[in-house]
C-alpha cells in the first residue's frame, strides 16, 4: 500500500462532513512511525539552521521558548519529502471537496518545556495573501500534546467574519489599518458563550482546520516539549490577494508576477494533488 492509499482511506464523508461544518477536525493515527521520524529529523536542523524568515514568538522573561520559522521546504530535504512523499496533497483536496491541491506554505512553531506565552486567539487568512474558501491548514505534533497545550478551534467561526489581524506579544494592527475589520471579541473572558473544540493528540495525529477558523493555544507545561509541522493548502478557487503591506508570511516580488486575482499557479506554489 502507498502512504497515498493508507492517509486517503483514513478520510470518511464524517470527517468532511465535520471539516465544512465546524471548520476543525481531528485525523488520529495518520501518519507512520518512520514518516514522523523523518519529519523530526527536519525539524531539528531547521532549528539550528533557521532561515531569515524566522522569529523567536515569547518574551525575554519567558522561562521557555517559542520559535517559529516559515517556507523552507525548498531548503529543507525532510519537509519536501514530507509535502511531495507522504500523500498529504491527497487529504487536503478530499477536506476542501477540491479538485486539486496545492502548497501553499509550511510552517514549523516549537514551543521548549516551560513557554508560558499563549498563542492568542486569531484566524490565519487577514495575515495572508489569498483569496477564496477552498483551503486548509494541518497542525502535525511530533511529540505528545496534552489538551491544556493543544489548539482550540471556535466552530463554525470559518462562516466569517474576517476579523482584525493583530501582532501576537503587541496587539499592534500591522495589516490591516484599524478600523477596516470588527475586532476578535475576548473570547477567552467568556469561553462558555462559543462551542471551543480540541484535542489531546499524540505523534501521528493531525488537525486540520479553515484558514478562517478561529484558533489558539496555551504554553506547554513541565518537561512536555511541542514541536508542530504545519502545511497549509489552496484549492481550486485560491486566487492571489496583493496587500498593500507586508503579509505574514511575506512572499517579496511576488505581485510582480501574478496579478491580483489570478490563479496561484507560481513555482513557488507547487501542486501537490493530483500528483504529476
Amino acid at each position: 500500500m502507498t502512504d497515498m492509499q493508507h492517509i486517503t482511506q483514513r478520510i470518511d464523508d464524517a470527517t468532511i462532513e465535520a471539516f465544512h461544518n465546524d471548520g476543525a477536525v481531528v485525523i488520529r493515527g495518520l501518519f507512520t512511525a518512520d514518516r514522523l521520524a523523518a519529519l523530526a529529523e527536519g525539524i531539528e536542523h531547521n532549528l539550528q539552521h533557521p532561515s531569515p524568515r524566522a522569529k523567536v514568538a515569547s518574551r525575554a522573561d519567558d522561562p521557555g521558548w517559542f520559535f517559529e520559522d516559515f517556507c523552507n521546504w525548498q531548503e529543507n530535504d525532510a519537509y519536501r519529502r514530507f509535502i511531495f512523499d507522504s500523500g498529504i496533497g491527497a487529504v487536503a483536496a478530499q477536506l476542501m471537496q477540491s479538485q486539486t491541491a496545492r502548497l501553499y506554505h509550511d510552517h514549523l512553531l516549537v514551543k521548549e518545556p516551560g513557554t508560558r506565552q499563549r498563542t492568542p486567539w486569531h484566524q490565519d487568512q487577514p495575515y495572508y495573501n489569498v483569496d477564496g474558501h477552498q483551503n486548509v491548514s494541518m497542525w502535525l505534533p511530533v511529540d505528545p500534546v496534552s489538551r491544556e497545550a493543544t489548539l482550540e478551534f471556535v466552530a463554525g467561526s470559518h462562516l466569517g467574519p474576517w476579523l482584525m489581524p493583530r501582532t501576537f506579544m503587541d496587539n499592534e494592527a500591522k495589516w490591516f489599518p484599524e478600523g477596516t475589520l470588527d475586532d476578535l471579541p475576548d473570547i477567552e473572558a467568556d469561553r462558555e458563550r462559543y462551542r471551543i473544540i480540541g484535542w489531546a493528540l499524540e505523534p501521528g495525529d493531525a488537525v486540520f482546520f479553515n484558514m478562517l477558523t478561529l484558533h489558539a493555544s496555551g504554553g506547554v507545561e513541565g518537561k512536555r516539549r511541542r514541536r508542530a509541522f504545519s502545511v497549509r493548502f489552496l484549492g481550486d478557487d485560491a486566487t492571489h490577494a496583493p496587500r498593500g503591506w507586508t503579509t505574514s508570511p511575506p512572499f517579496p516580488g511576488l505581485d510582480r508576477e501574478l496579478p491580483a486575482g489570478a490563479p496561484m499557479e507560481h513555482p513557488l506554489f507547487p501542486l501537490l494533488y493530483p500528483p504529476s
